[in-house]
């Protein structure tokens, strides 16, 4: 069925390249099954060559309808080779070397509540169980009561409620059980457990794995998981017994591992209080935090940074010690993310699944590719599928199968295709280093910060003054006869003809308003009566429409003969208002003749 299948993968490439429409995609519709009734997600999934036979297989943790039909799914090609019930809901899934024997064949670690499965050549081969934790003393000394019949189910019920509001150590499974149930149903189950002794067991929320001393990609690994107590074990391989334990702030539910156990390594842990912690060897405890503005659906490491989709549709980058480095921000909410891996393109980027039926590439902040899906993607994984490098394998919510292949003519690239700011605003600046002059000036600043911001703000007081005169100056003495109003949209200029005795004064009157009209207006004129005398020193001014022009005009004749001239100042006011919207000095001409009386 292989040989099919890459026969017909093939044949494909060379009818889709001969079509122009199709030409233009960087992807091979290699399969399609809508009704596979495959339901994973992306922690659940992964490829592995379980035959040493240079063929990977594609290996998926089904979760069936969420309480029963939970299987172990093995895909060869375009078909389902093989399929093994589950105890119970399956959390995380992943194919590791646990040995150095030959053949050389992954297991299947499969993480369903507090236990580990692990599958060697598909078949049952190991079942860790998580250690017990510590119960709360007060809580076994209730049920020791409960048993010799000291309490009754009543007053069991007060106690553990008690117990659950103030202890530090939380209740077992058994108490919170007990607690949940009707008044006629306490005796039974009282009477069904009294026996049995109390554990108090965690569960898997996260799996993970680590090389352990060598970086090769066939080298042996141990597992990493993450517990809803907020530990986080690494097993030894072969004995599965814990080499390390550390320890979180709370619960995990997304990793990612890198390094050797051995050297170096760093674990990455999204939690479920919206925080990212950053785990090293040297230290059981979080080596760096980031705080996110909301919670992380999806986390994945690209070299030395770290990816993380949140619930509010935005994508962060951040460096390994938690500083941002970029936002990007998506159409629709996240609904899986997976790393794409190319070595022999040397090319890397991350694989976001939306709700909007959309799978979005991204390296760095940049959207360089688009896939359109028949359904929601809610599990996505690439690597080498069979015998082809660039495959990518996706699930849905319906249950589908999608399988694409990258073309080997694809080229990806590095400009964003999504609107925004450049790349090149991205780029830091290459800021110099500090000098000894700017660590000296900032130290006397710091000793001298009062008496600095007292003389800043005397300057400051100072330079306030000096325009209020120098304006105060250019209304006095100003020559221009054009005035423009700072809270009124209005513009007037003034215009002066004749030789004298007998001028006449036009002024031009614009509202600049984009649309509304100005109403109640009025023109007042202020001059020396010993000098000049006017017709008519006061107008109303009609409704101003927006745009136009409208001149007013009036007469002035000099009464003077000593060939002297002085100015008028023209005022613009609403009606009922004394402080003018706008104010015009006009420079009037010397006169040449004298008045008629």
């Amino acid at each position: 069925m292989q040989r099919w299948f890459l026969i017909w993968t093939v044949c494909s490439e060379f009818f889709l390249c001969s079509c122009s429409s199709v030409a233009s995609s960087k992807w091979l519709d290699a399969h399609y099954d809508p009704v596979a009734n495959l339901y994973t997600f992306s922690s659940c999934i992964a490829l592995s060559d379980l035959h040493g036979d240079g063929e990977n297989k594609l290996v998926a943790g089904d979760l069936g309808t969420g309480v029963c039909n939970m299987k172990l799914k093995v895909y060869h090609g375009t078909g389902l080779l093989s399929e093994s019930t589950l105890l119970d809901l399956p959390t995380g899934m992943v194919s590791f070397l646990m040995d150095l024997h030959e053949p050389r064949t992954p297991a299947i670690a499969v993480a369903s509540g507090p236990f580990i499965y692990v599958y060697k050549n598909l078949r049952p081969y190991f079942k860790f169980t998580l250690p017990s934790l510590e119960v709360n003393p007060l809580e076994q000394d209730v049920w020791s009561q409960a048993k010799e019949d000291m309490i009754d189910p009543m007053t069991l019920k007060e106690m553990l409620e008690g117990l659950r509001d103030k202890a530090e150590i939380p209740l077992s499974v058994r108490s919170l059980r007990f607690l949940m149930l009707e008044p006629q149903e306490m005796e039974d189950f009282v009477l069904l457990h009294k026996e049995q002794p109390i554990r108090r067991q965690t569960v898997i929320t996260c799996i993970g794995t680590l090389k352990k001393n060598m970086a090769d990609e066939d080298a042996v690994s141990c597992l990493v998981i993450g517990t809803e107590n907020g530990d986080v074990y690494i097993l030894d391989p072969e004995a599965f017994t814990i080499l390390y334990k550390m320890s979180l702030p709370s619960t995990p539910n997304l990793m990612d591992v890198t390094g050797q156990f051995d050297v170096e390594f760093r674990i990455t842990v999204a939690c479920r209080n919206g925080n990212i912690y950053i785990l090293r060897r040297d230290s059981p405890k979080p080596k760096y935090c980031i705080e996110l503005s909301s919670h992380p659906v999806g986390l994945v490491r690209m070299g030395k940074n770290v990816v993380v989709g949140c619930s509010h549709e935005t994508l962060h980058g951040y460096t390994q010690k938690g500083k941002k480095l970029w936002t990007a921000y998506l159409p629709a909410p996240v609904t899986t993310m997976a790393l794409m891996d190319l070595p022999t393109r040397g090319f890397q980027a991350v694989l976001v699944g939306l709700a909007n039926c959309e799978v979005h590439m991204y390296r760095d902040k940049n959207l360089v590719s688009t896939i359109k899906t028949p359904d929601v993607v809610t599990s996505i994984c690439f690597g080498r599928y069979g015998r082809e490098d660039g495959t990518l394998i996706m699930t849905t919510k319906g249950g589908g199968l999608i399988v694409k292949i990258l073309k080997r003519t694809a080229v990806f690239e590095d400009r964003d295709s999504a609107p925004g700011p450049p790349i090149a605003q991205s780029i830091r600046l290459n800021v110099p280093k500090k000098t000894k002059l700017y660590v000296d000036q900032t130290l006397r600043e710091r000793e001298n910060a009062v008496a600095m911001h007292r003389a800043f703000q005397m300057d400051l007081s100072r330079l306030r003054l000096a325009a209020a005169r120098a304006y105060v100056k250019a209304l006095e003495s100003s020559l221009t006869p054009m005035s423009a109003s700072l809270t009124e949209p209005l513009k007037m200029n003034a215009v002066v003809q004749g030789l004298g005795p007998s001028f006449k004064l036009t002024l031009n009157i614009q509202n600049t308003a984009a649309c509304r009209p100005v109403m109640n207006l009025a023109i007042s004129f202020l001059y020396d009566e010993n000098l000049y005398s006017m017709r008519t020193a006061f107008f109303k001014i009609p409704l101003l429409v927006p745009g136009l022009n409208y001149p007013i005009d009036t007469f002035v004749e000099c009464l003077s003969d000593k060939g002297i001239s002085d100015i008028i100042k023209v005022f613009v006011l609403r009606e009922g208002k004394s402080a003018p919207l706008l104010t015009a000095h006009i420079n009037m001409p010397v006169s040449e003749g004298l008045a008629l009386n």
